[in-house]
């Protein structure tokens, strides 16, 4: 596999097992116990959503990078919110596998903010519809958690959803770019998220961010 020539030709990386199917990477990675999966979603039998969804749930330890042929695939988007860290193209060059897979390690997502945005409101209409139905109350659906953050978190949350990056957010909201992720830090723990990803699906299924 081309993938795997890459990364033994890295000193800080090692491939550690090879799967050909969902039921595989599952067995695998409770066996391994590797930092980080990749993940193709298109496998014969338990496909990438699903082992995606049991990795997370019985060796959380380990994250997963879906790969995918397309950026608007919907199954990019089921993997995200089965729990994957972001998604990559499976074209996507050399020098860009290897740094989401450090990004990925060091606990950072890799989808670019913009792009999950363009993703979600792709598939927006496979979000759960707010109190009332797609024309009821405007306003988010409330979740318990939205109570644990702060007015300016929410803020900041809003602006993440709507994808921004940390600069953008820092420049809109009049803020050091330093201050906004500490608040990004602090809404993940808060609302027991694992990163941006998950962070901007959030918004979306509050409905704190509506699609255009």
């Amino acid at each position: 596999m081309a993938f795997t020539m890459v990364l033994d030709a890295q000193a800080d990386m090692q491939p550690v097992g090879e799967a050909g199917d969902g039921e595989q990477a599952l067995r695998l990675t409770r066996e391994l116990r590797p930092d980080v999966v990749l993940m193709d979603v298109r496998m014969p039998g338990t496909d990438g959503i699903e082992a995606t969804a049991r990795i997370i749930e019985s060796c959380p330890q380990s994250r997963v990078l879906i790969l995918t042929t397309f950026d608007l695939d919907e199954y990019a988007f089921a993997g995200l919110k089965a729990g994957a860290s972001g998604f990559l193209l499976k074209n996507a060059l050399p020098e860009e596998l290897l740094a989401a897979i450090r990004a990925v390690a060091a606990g950072d997502a890799v989808v670019a903010p913009r792009i999950t945005r363009r993703l979600l409101e792709h598939f927006a209409h496979q979000l759960p519809s707010p109190a009332g139905g797609p024309d009821g109350p405007a306003g988010p659906a409330e979740d318990e958690r939205l109570a644990r953050l702060t007015a300016r978190e929410r803020e900041v949350l809003v602006e993440v959803g709507r994808g921004l990056s940390n600069t953008e957010i820092a420049a809109a909201l009049h803020l050091a770019e330093a201050t906004v992720k500490t608040h990004l830090s602090r809404i993940l723990v808060k609302l027991e998220l694992r990163d941006r990803v998950q962070a901007v699906v959030f918004a979306y299924e509050t409905r704190l961010v509506r699609p255009a």
